[in-house]
């Protein structure tokens, strides 16, 4: 979430927002993690530099408990073991795919999505 990150960065929303790519890609290498910066197009940085950029997703989305449910599916990929980066890229594609799905079912207001309703679509 670029308010998050922009908190653990010390920088503004609008800082994070002008270049997410850069700011994701040097936090992860500078702190030795993988790194999912939620948004339009979440961002996936790897701790050796390497990024993805995630097509999937609906604006809809953007409701309370729905980065909740992507960590669970972060979680789930790791369990069955993938490693950090490929968990959080899949993570993060099926996550975006699952509400692409969950918006379709719901023509008459996609906007309207519940997390559970992105649970219900994976």
């Amino acid at each position: 979430h670029p308010g998050e990150m922009a908190r653990l960065a010390g920088l503004a929303t609008a800082e994070v927002q002008r270049d997410r790519i850069g700011l994701a890609r040097r936090f992860a290498t500078e702190h030795g993690v993988t790194l999912v910066l939620k948004g339009a197009r979440s961002v996936i940085a790897a701790p050796d530099g390497r990024v993805y950029v995630n097509v999937t997703g609906h604006p809809g989305m953007a409701t309370g408990g729905s980065g909740d449910v992507l960590t669970g599916i972060i979680t789930a990929m790791l369990a069955q073991g993938l490693d950090a980066v490929q968990a959080a890229a899949f993570g993060a594609y099926l996550h975006g795919l699952a509400g692409e799905q969950a918006a379709a079912a719901r023509s008459g207001n996609p906007a309207s999505l519940l997390a559970g309703d992105i649970i219900e679509a994976l």
